[in-house]
């Protein structure tokens, strides 16, 4: 029973040692939003669609399985989204992601109540987005953020 369980931590400790060198020097890819439009629909609650650039600064090609990603106003949640249609991104390339998303409609009232309440000129955002490339590979977060001004 000795052997059976010193077998099975050597072979654990072999698993998670060797994945480490499959991926070294690994950098997180970039994006950058390139389009947000409203698509025609005949619901009430618009679907948008948002262009990203990714761009892979990595020497292997990456390849996406999936991506889930929220759009924030002051804090607020009011876009989300997921998929599992995307590009390969070549090695050193970068490739064009068009994604869709729905309002969060009470986010979105929440926020529009606060804006009544406190009206102002500049807003926050963030956008954060995850995107798995591999079961066993863990996912890429990525953060963008800043302000929108209304008066420039």
């Amino acid at each position: 029973m000795r052997k059976f369980r010193q077998a099975i931590v050597l072979l654990l400790l072999l698993m998670t040692t060797a994945c480490a060198p499959l991926f070294p020097g690994f950098e997180t890819p970039t994006t950058t939003l390139t389009s947000l439009q409203v698509l025609p629909g005949d619901t009430i609650v618009p679907t948008f669609e948002i262009g990203l650039n990714i761009s892979n600064p990595n020497r292997v090609p990456l390849k996406l399985d999936g991506m889930t990603y929220t759009l924030y106003l002051e804090g607020e949640p009011v876009l989300r989204g997921l998929t599992n249609q995307l590009p390969v991104i070549a090695a050193y390339g970068s490739g064009e992601v068009f994604i869709q998303a729905r309002p969060d409609v009470f986010s979105t009232i929440n926020l529009f109540t606060r804006w009544l309440n406190q009206p102002r000129e500049v807003f926050s955002y963030s956008f954060e987005a995850q995107l798995d490339i591999g079961r066993f590979i863990p996912r890429i977060n990525i953060v963008r953020s800043g302000e929108i001004s209304l008066t420039q």
